[in-house]
């Protein structure tokens, strides 16, 4: 190694973490809409590049490709655990198929319609898929015969959906965005109810067993619920900025498709009767935007360890002693050989300096940092720094054991974090007036009582939206020990009418 080179090498090693950042310039809490704008984008966690030139598509870059994968094989394995097989359709669906269920869907006005192809007009325009009722339940009016088929329960994976946003913004809301979706037939209404609870448990061991994601499982209004269903039930998260993030949806279909598309079974008895149905969609970009907004901090991301593209990072720490440098590779290459027979490892043996890499990892939620340095390797030890925080120094022989337990700390850390996060995002209200200061002054639910989430609350709903600037009344728990019962002669906070519910009020993304 030249003197010159020797001196460029120590120049750029002995920079520490103080170092200036680049990527967040904003505090999360102080403007959380630049901070996600920021984390996502190529100069942040390098997540999405909305730079495509087609307003509301991006395109996905590899660490956000390597999250979603992971998310849609967690669904994937419960939902095939639960008696689900996997499909894939086409994505266009026939004009025909798709104005037969206007009635029900109302996909119609946001589709995307292909006309032409190469210069000639087609003979019958087919739209993009925006959802998959409308190419699904076609089929399956030709593939049930039985009540020995029954139940039915089949699954699409790993497809985008295109629907015509206004508003667009990453892993929210996008004009293509991810999907995943259920499609099950029962021969009756009890199988239904069995299967929504079935999806809430889904949920609940990947949305927080898993992903430490809190949110609450609520029946939709009758007003607000999906046009086809007899009942929508959801998983409601909030974000930093106060509004719902729905990242989740089941539909009770009940016969409506089926009558519509002819979905019809022979029953034990001989009868021809209507199938009963359900549909499960858990939103892929919708979980991956409350893993970002949610856990994320000033620094960036904070990945839960299981699901963490890289579950380590080992940085070396080199200055200009050319034999210490080698020593140290070679114990770095020793180490991720060691890590790798069991976990996810980056060996990062670029030419940026440690506190670029330390800022680079942090920003993307690698959950556990190893750093290497003379000091470290003249000891024999070797530094465990936790995304979350902590530091802790170990031996090669209590590696492994010092790794499972910095995991699991780290994620008891991003646990208790969300826990506290989503307990202090909750106020009471009792009247309109009280509605709307609390909209106004704080970011999060508002539970009021209210009159129905029947069809007759929907003009107190509207009120409310319109007097909040676009809150909405997001609906009741499911679970009826999580229901909370309006106190004796308690009154509609809109229209003074008795109260039936308390619910839960927010705005949305």
């Amino acid at each position: 190694m030249t003197k010159k080179a020797e001196n460029k090498t120590e120049s750029k090693q002995s920079e520490t973490k103080s170092e200036k950042k680049v990527g967040i310039t904003v505090k999360k809490d102080e403007n959380f809409s630049e901070w996600f704008t920021q984390v996502v984008g190529p100069e942040g966690a390098e997540l999405a590049d909305v730079r495509y030139g087609v307003q509301g598509f991006v395109v996905h870059m590899p660490w956000s490709m390597k999250l979603l994968r992971r998310l849609y094989e967690y669904l994937e394995e419960e939902i095939e655990n639960d008696g689900h097989e996997p499909l894939l359709f086409p994505t266009v669906i026939k004009k025909e198929n798709l104005e037969r269920e206007k009635e029900h869907a109302g996909f119609a006005p946001d589709v995307f319609w292909v006309t032409a192809a190469g210069d000639k007009k087609l003979e019958e325009e087919v739209a993009l898929r925006p959802t998959g009722e409308t190419q699904i339940y076609p089929m399956y009016s030709l593939w049930l015969r039985g009540n020995s088929q029954l139940p039915y329960k089949r699954y699409q994976s790993r497809i985008t959906v295109f629907r015509n946003e206004k508003t667009t913004r990453p892993f929210l809301r996008g004009r293509e965005f991810m999907f995943f979706e259920t499609h099950n037939m029962y021969a009756t209404h009890e199988e239904v109810m069995e299967q929504i609870e079935s999806d809430r448990q889904i949920m609940k061991r990947v949305y927080w067993d898993k992903l430490r994601l809190p949110h609450l499982f609520l029946i939709r209004p009758q007003w607000d619920k999906f046009l086809g269903a007899n009942n929508t039930y959801v998983s409601d998260t909030l974000m930093p900025d106060g509004r719902r993030n729905q990242m989740s949806s089941t539909h009770d279909l009940g016969q409506n498709f089926a009558k519509a598309y002819d979905i019809k079974f022979t029953d034990k008895d001989g009868e021809i009767k209507y199938a009963h149905q359900s549909c499960f969609g858990p939103g892929i970009w919708r979980i991956m935007a409350a893993l970002i907004g949610i856990h994320g901090d000033d620094n960036g991301l904070i990945l839960p360890f299981e699901i963490a593209p890289y579950q380590i990072v080992i940085v070396p720490v080199l200055f200009s002693n050319e034999s210490e440098n080698k020593q140290i590779l070679e114990k770095c290459v020793e180490l991720e050989k060691e890590l790798k027979q069991k976990y996810r490892v980056y060996f990062d043996n670029s030419n940026n300096t440690p506190g670029w890499k330390y800022n680079q990892w942090e920003m993307k939620g690698v959950p556990i940092r190893i750093e290497l340095g003379p000091k470290d390797l003249k000891e024999d030890k070797i530094v465990l720094v936790r995304r979350t925080g902590h530091k802790i120094k170990t031996t090669l022989a209590e590696l492994d054991q010092t790794v499972k337990q910095e995991a699991m700390a780290l994620d008891d850390d991003i646990k208790s974090r969300a826990e506290k996060y989503f307990a202090h995002n909750t106020k009471n209200a009792e009247t309109l007036a009280e509605i709307k200061s609390t909209i106004k002054s704080f970011r999060g639910f508002v539970k009021a009582p209210f009159c129905s989430i029947n069809k007759e609350g929907e003009s107190c709903a509207d009120i409310i939206k319109a007097e909040t600037e676009g809150a909405y009344v997001c609906g009741i728990p499911w679970l009826k020990e999580e229901q909370e019962q309006p106190q004796k002669g308690a009154v509609c906070a809109v229209c003074k009418k008795p109260a039936k519910h308390i619910v839960y009020i927010a705005k949305s993304w």
